[in-house]
């Protein structure tokens, strides 16, 4: 909250982003007191906060400030429950008042008589709420139940999830609830199946037949009294209590038929996790219901950031855990501390992680990188596994050549890729060129990216290797797709003169050749006719000049270019049927120099497409023709109707 009352959220400490919530406008209230509502326990999904002004309540989120309407304040403590789901508030007047924290349920009200405020109002986890005066501590219930404490000197409260913490200059005290599997065993002439269980083995140990009383006794609650020991073992920080409490869990199994011990198992492994950290050398004095909500991979991190490394590793091998991040953040720290050589912390390292198979070198040498030991990160990068993690590393530390070797290494062409628009982006192009000339492998995708991508730099690449024949088909390649006739013909001549000076290309020297050499007939085609000819070809120029008529410039074509008798016949013939030119078609089938063996019999087809045509003088052409008996009637008939209209 600034001074001018205005809020600011930041959601991320990694990636800070300040989001300022909706405008409060107050003029003349005072703020008595303001605390969050985490998104997890919101409606809206996002962080809300709760302002005590005047005597209500403004409900702020990030579009709107809504007025609770409520007359029982000013509010001068207010806090949320761990759970999100209560707010308990400290009136002016001395009333300790705890709602729901939507405003529609009233759940407790206890009046403390006291009109200061206290120094802390605090959750006991979601039992109770506690309130701090100086050297006085009261913890008031859900339906008005009160315990006072007193303290000399001064103290901190810190809220937990299952209590609260009493923290001092001489010691930390955790004050809750007493959990209901432990007073059923525990409370004074207890009868609960628990409590007998927990009794037989000390009857047991003691060689009295009162311990098969106790077991017969509860034979039929037995499995909920094992589960119950088990239960309250974890609860406990007292050693001796914890082994008793498993010993009592332990000698009830032995009284069942199929049972599951895995929840003994369990516990066990948990209660000795929680010793190692609760030890005053480490001083995390967890509970186990802290410890499951935790999760034993948070409680490993909160370890790692002491730099207790050892004992991580032992808890991670215990529980069957990986320990790579161990090792890991080991290295790191190892880097940033240790005074001794390059070499040296080199060789620490891949002793120690040796072990490991697998494990990822990248973030400790990039934690040398960052603390001026190139030359260590480099190293270390040898022993990455992984090249999709060392490759953009070496990049990031400017060992681009490295960079590039190891992407090659790796065989994957996107790795490869990436490394070479890096280079690209950031080397001069005849610097770019050589790093990348002796590796076959970088040079081949350059090329297949460029042939798809970028011509232009193809032929930087194809200029500076001295690869004339290559530049030479890019040019020929770009003559064919230039619309521009001068240019494409340039374009020709140039690729034509590299071919010519090279004995080994005497094809495509002479293919160019006749490339020109049509477009030079295609062009003076094109002003003779007004008819567009340029990409033709030649079996195309003949097809079209055979159905422009321009029978001579056909036959200079067939010439010229030595086209094969069959082809041209061919081609004249699908020109001329194009057209209809039944004319030259005639004369193309009479020819006994046909290399195609023509044949005309189709007389029937014939009379039919004169009678279609109305054309009396081609219809009797074709009887005239005709050979076939049954044929020549149907003529006959069909001539006979013609000339009757």
């Amino acid at each position: 909250m600034t001074g001018r009352h205005q809020l600011i959220s930041i959601t991320n400490f990694e990636e800070p982003q300040p989001k300022a919530m909706a405008e409060l406008k107050l003029l003349e209230e005072s703020i008595h007191s303001w605390t969050v509502v985490p998104p997890q326990f919101t409606l809206s999904r996002h962080v809300e906060a709760l302002v005590a002004t005047g005597n209500t309540i403004l409900v702020v989120d990030s579009k709107e400030v809504t007025d609770q309407h409520l007359n029982q304040g000013p509010f001068t403590k207010m806090v949320i429950s761990p759970n999100g789901k209560f707010l308990a508030l400290f009136t002016s007047d001395g009333k300790l008042w705890v709602v729901s924290t939507d405003f529609q349920k009233n759940l407790s009200e206890y009046a403390t008589k006291s009109k200061i405020a206290p120094q802390q109002l605090v959750w006991c986890g979601t039992d109770s709420v506690v309130l701090y005066w100086e050297k006085i501590v009261l913890m008031v219930g859900p339906f008005g139940d009160w315990i006072k404490y007193t303290y000399d000197d001064p103290i901190f409260l810190a809220s937990e999830i299952d209590g609260v913490r009493i923290i001092s200059n001489e010691k930390c005290e955790l004050l809750q609830k007493v959990p209901a599997s432990t007073e059923n065993i525990f409370k004074i002439g207890s009868t609960e199946p628990p409590a007998m269980l927990y009794d037989a083995l000390d009857h047991y140990e003691r060689r009295s037949p009162k311990a098969d009383e106790n077991i017969r006794s509860i034979k039929a609650e037995l499995i909920d009294a094992v589960d119950s020991c088990i239960e309250a073992a974890g609860f406990e920080f007292n050693h001796h209590y914890q082994r008793t409490l498993l010993k009592a869990a332990s000698f009830g199994k032995c009284f069942l038929e199929n049972y599951d011990a895995n929840n003994f198992v369990n516990m066990a492994q948990s209660i000795r996790v929680l010793n190692a950290v609760r030890y005053y050398d480490i001083g995390i004095p967890l509970t186990y219901t802290q410890y499951k909500r935790l999760g034993p991979d948070a409680l490993i991190d909160r370890l790692l950031n002491r730099n207790l490394h050892l004992l991580a590793i032992r808890i991670a091998e215990y529980l069957d855990l990986r320990t790579d991040r161990i090792l890991i953040h080991w290295a790191c720290e190892k880097i940033k501390s240790s005074n001794e050589d390059e070499d040296t912390l080199c060789r620490m390292i891949v002793e120690k992680l040796a072990k490991k198979p697998g494990l990822s070198y990248a973030v400790i040498a990039k934690t040398a990188y960052n603390s001026g030991q190139a030359r260590l990160a480099t190293r270390l990068l040898e022993f990455e596994p992984r090249a999709a993690d060392q490759v953009p590393l070496l990049m990031s530390m400017q060992d681009d050549e490295t960079a590039l070797i190891k992407a090659i290494e790796s065989g994957d062409t996107d790795l490869v890729y990436l490394v070479l628009f890096h280079l690209k982006r950031k080397l001069p192009l005849g610097e770019f060129f050589r790093m990348i000339n002796n590796k076959p492998m970088a040079c081949n995708l350059l090329e297949v990216y460029c042939k798809e991508q970028d011509i232009e730099l193809l032929k930087d690449f194809y200029y500076q290797d001295d690869r004339r024949i290559d530049t030479a088909n890019i040019t020929l390649s770009e003559a064919f797709n230039d619309m521009d006739i001068s240019e494409r013909m340039k374009k020709l001549k140039i690729a034509g003169k590299t071919y010519n000076d090279n004995r080994d290309q005497v094809f495509e020297a002479k293919a160019v050749d006749e490339a020109i050499k049509l477009l030079q007939f295609q062009i003076a085609l094109e002003k003779d006719t007004q008819q567009s000819f340029a990409g033709l070809s030649v079996s195309e120029t003949i097809y079209k000049c055979t159905t422009l008529g321009q029978h001579g410039k056909a036959s200079k074509i067939r010439s010229d270019f030595k086209v094969p008798d069959k082809r041209f016949w061919w081609v004249k013939l699908r020109a001329l049927v194009e057209v209809r030119d039944w004319e030259n078609l005639e004369k193309l089938a009479k020819s006994k120099k046909s290399p195609i063996g023509i044949e005309i019999g189709a007389f029937k087809e014939a009379g039919e497409q004169a009678y279609l045509n109305k054309d009396a003088e081609a219809l009797r052409e074709v009887r005239a023709k005709c050979t076939n008996h049954v044929v020549a009637q149907e003529l006959d008939s069909l001539l006979a109707q013609l000339t009757a209209k």
